[in-house]
């Protein structure tokens, strides 16, 4: 007697949910300009957006998280080991989540957190990193400044999963303007990451003035201020007058006119305020790839020949211990 089998295989009829992990920095109580930037990112990729957030106080933005518009979900990590942002505690968090859930793509603002993260993501998920995005092309092409900032790189990857990092000054913080929360979940990562890397300490310089990174208007000073005095003493009534951040050249730090943190440029930090006025700032190369997206530089230095007035809206050529005092002075 000959008998047949039939067997019927059966398939699923759900559609798998791909979507981008989007990281979110906060500074103090306050998400940081710089991940709601990389969120506008993320929505441009075109993919439903997680947020992660990490650390003791994450709870305490979490509300703001849920706001901003664009984000779909929230996963909130808790642990100790996740304050002050430790590479070596984030990454595996992040990879364990990459590994365990359906994320084609992850997005990170191109901070020092996110340079000192993202390297060591990509060496654990095994992936090529397109850092410093300036623009999304399609969900697997962006754009990257290279040459420092002289000309655009545009990247596709093959990677099934693409890592990324959102230069802040290139698009636009998401807004706080979703009506419906979105929803919240806790996550313990499973296993130890073995860091034996710890936090010993750090010295933060506070300021009233508007943070650098993200200020609508900035005043640089340059080498052409002599000395810390007179960069204090032309730069910082200036800046009061206008609301503005402070900003400065390498040479000015490299001099001690003011601190490191001040710094804009390729080493430094990248700006693109509304407003950029340069003074006694010459403009080498390493300078103007960090400000050079602003919407309008105003350039004040005595010497014509500078370069900084070849990409300057508004020049004047002038002694600037006697023009900035009286533009002080008139606004």
């Amino acid at each position: 007697m000959l008998c047949s089998t039939i067997t019927k295989r059966l398939f699923s009829t759900s559609i798998t949910r791909l979507e981008t992990l989007a990281f979110i920095e906060s500074s103090g109580a306050k998400i940081s300009p710089a991940s709601l930037s990389s969120v506008t990112a993320a929505k441009a990729i075109g993919k439903p957006i997680t947020a992660l957030i990490a650390g003791p106080h994450g709870a305490v933005i979490a509300s703001d998280v849920a706001k901003v518009d664009g984000i779909s979900k929230i996963i909130l990590a808790k642990g100790d080991q996740y304050d002050h942002y430790l590479a070596e505690e984030l990454s595996p968090l992040i990879k364990e989540l990459l590994d365990t859930n359906t994320y084609t793509h992850f997005v990170i603002p191109a901070s020092a957190v996110g340079k000192s993260v993202l390297p060591r993501v990509g060496a654990l998920v095994d992936a090529q990193p397109i850092s410093d995005i300036v623009k999304v092309e399609s969900e697997d092409t962006f754009v990257r400044p290279i040459y420092a900032g002289n000309a655009l790189s545009t990247v596709k990857s093959n990677d099934k999963l693409i890592l990324t990092s959102v230069r802040a000054s290139a698009f636009a913080p998401a807004p706080l303007s979703r009506d419906a929360p979105a929803p919240l979940e806790e996550y313990t990562a499973s296993n130890a990451s073995g860091n034996r890397t710890e936090f010993v300490s750090e010295d933060l310089v506070t300021s009233e003035r508007p943070e650098l990174g993200s200020a609508g208007k900035v005043v640089a000073g340059g080498r052409g201020l002599k000395n810390k005095e007179t960069f204090e003493a032309l730069i910082e009534p200036l800046a009061t007058k206008l609301n503005a951040a402070v900003g400065a050249s390498r040479a000015a730090v490299d001099s001690g006119f003011c601190d490191n943190s001040l710094q804009v440029g390729q080493t430094g930090k990248i700006v693109a305020p509304d407003l950029y006025i340069a003074i006694g700032i010459s403009g080498a190369i390493q300078h103007l790839a960090g400000m050079k997206d602003s919407k309008t530089i105003v350039a004040i230095n005595k010497d014509p020949e500078a370069p900084i007035f070849n990409v300057a809206d508004i020049g004047l050529v002038a002694d600037l211990t006697e023009v900035v005092p009286e533009l002080t002075q008139k606004l």
